[in-house]
């Protein structure tokens, strides 16, 4: 079975989501603040990728009947 373009973005949107909250969680673990502070921006940087990615899947597949 071949996995559609839209499946793979709702996955891949998922999959940042997941990063996102890991990194969050983990800069409140750590008692380093250099670590703290780099697991906070690549929260942040993530934040970005899934915005991203939904952008794109809003703009070619909401709405639409397409399948890739």
């Amino acid at each position: 079975m071949e996995i559609t373009t839209k499946e793979i973005l709702k996955k891949k949107i998922l999959d940042v989501q997941e990063l996102i909250r890991d990194y969050e969680i983990l800069s409140k673990k750590v008692n380093d603040m250099e670590v703290a502070d780099l697991f906070k921006e690549y929260a942040e940087e993530c934040g970005y990728q899934a915005q991203n990615l939904q952008k794109i899947l809003k703009k070619n597949f909401e709405g639409k009947n397409r399948e890739n």
